[in-house]
């Protein structure tokens, strides 16, 4: 039992120190390690992180990972998570998505599949509103 806390313990430092300590902010470390998912089957995984730890315990540290960073986006004040997400979009290069359509799809993927539904309703309303709340700012981001 100890090995195994040691292990996830390593391998989520690993993750912070050497990939999400260098992204800008909130979202953009939810999205990284969000992509790490297969919607599939909900296995992550980590192409480097899986050479030195077993592929079990690299899913189980990513997938508390992801729960981990997608609580802390909505604990952020309603501003803050505007100005993450702008900050976020602005250096990946993405528009800011067009309809509530596009929205919802784009921020279902960074959902973990294990959050509790309340959670999930929250974080897609709050990310509606500042879709909206982008385009009034922006609207020729459109």
């Amino acid at each position: 039992m100890q090995d195994q806390l040691r292990t996830n313990r390593q391998i989520v430092y690993d993750l912070a120190s050497r990939y999400l300590e260098p992204l800008p902010g909130c979202f953009a470390r939810l999205i990284y390690v969000a992509r790490l998912r297969n919607r599939t089957t909900d296995v992550y995984v980590h192409p480097d992180l899986s050479l030195v730890y077993r592929p079990e315990a690299v899913h189980q540290a990513l997938a508390n990972c992801h729960e981990e960073l997608f609580e802390r986006a909505l604990e952020l004040p309603l501003i803050e998570q505007k100005e993450d997400l702008l900050k976020h979009l602005r250096a990946s290069g993405q528009p800011i998505p067009e309809d509530n359509e596009k929205c919802r799809e784009l921020f279902e993927s960074w959902i973990p599949a294990q959050a509790p539904d309340y959670l999930k309703e929250l974080f897609q309303s709050n990310l509606q509103t500042l879709c909206e709340l982008l385009h009034e700012r922006n609207p020729k981001d459109r």
